[in-house]
């Protein structure tokens, strides 16, 4: 069933990439959203004093296609965060959970062994939390209630943009697999090393931009590998697209393995023109005797 619901999101300082205090009318619930460079603006709010949750998100390498998510808990929030201000240099931005009616050191750590439990499984960041605390015992009745607050927090972090804890979903899904002229097929670039451990050992393709109106056009992948193979060489039927990471870019599913072409294609295209993905149909595709035929 749908669960509709209202936000507030005030803004301090005006500026919408800034502090965000978000709270819902019906709730006790209140983020703090802010990136890493704010904190020392809101760390003396007197709602940070008590127990509480918080998320810190980054980037460890410039090369990462995946974020870094650490999830923790605190009976002092700001202390806690004071000391990560000190010793994680990976996170740029946070969102802190706390209740105006004060939730308890246990049910801090309930929350905190969920969200990590949630964050794993959805496979969508890289986990700097070094293991999985077990469920502290709670009793029956606080169990539900902190459902209530895990509902509303995995509500409200997509919309202060930290989708790490949804589980991946099918964006598009092809229905027909009919050879038409239509742009169906997208050509992606691959090195050798990731044409083997992906494409070929993981049945799927990930990390690329796509866009918007072509996603449920794309019915295949081709995979043209550079230098120095430098053709296309590759093609799989998709099962379904996922989004990949928080930077608009997905993943692609393969129906099956792909398979090699009868004929290998031929890179005979200006250098630099397959840098990233582009666009045709497999009829043309499956009609060209060389690249320079496909665009």
């Amino acid at each position: 069933m749908p669960n509709p619901f209202t936000i507030r999101i005030f803004v301090p300082e005006g500026d919408p990439e800034g502090i965000r205090i978000i709270d819902r009318i019906s709730s006790t619930g209140i983020f703090f959203a802010f990136p890493r460079d704010k904190w020392s603006s809101i760390k003396n709010r007197a709602e940070l004093r008590g127990a509480g949750i918080y998320i810190l998100s980054g980037y460890s390498n410039p090369e990462d296609e995946l974020p870094t998510v650490y999830v923790g808990q605190a009976d002092t929030i700001a202390n806690r965060i004071n000391q990560h201000i000190k010793s994680k240099e990976f996170w740029d931005k946070a969102v802190v959970f706390v209740t105006a009616d004060k939730i308890n050191s246990a049910h801090a750590k309930w929350l905190e062994q969920a969200l990590i439990r949630r964050v794993v499984e959805a496979g969508r960041s890289k986990v700097d939390n070094g293991n999985n605390p077990l469920e502290p015992t709670i009793s029956e009745s606080e169990k539900a209630e902190m459902n209530v607050f895990l509902t509303e927090i995995y509500q409200t972090l997509p919309l202060v943009g930290l989708r790490a804890f949804e589980p991946p979903r099918a964006i598009a899904v092809p229905d027909t697999y009919t050879t038409t002229n239509a742009r169906d097929t997208i050509v992606v670039p691959a090195q050798e090393d990731g044409f083997r451990e992906v494409f070929i050992g993981e049945n799927q393709w990930y990390a690329i931009r796509i866009a918007g109106g072509m996603l449920d056009k794309i019915k295949y992948i081709a995979s043209y590998r550079t230098a120095p193979i430098s053709a296309i060489t590759h093609l799989a039927p998709i099962e379904r697209i996922e989004p990949y990471g928080e930077e608009g870019k997905y993943k692609l599913i393969f129906a099956e393995p792909a398979k090699e072409l009868d004929e290998k294609l031929i890179f005979d295209l200006k250098p630099g023109s397959m840098q990233s993905p582009r666009y045709t149909s497999l009829a043309t595709l499956m009609a060209a005797t060389k690249m320079s035929d496909l665009f």
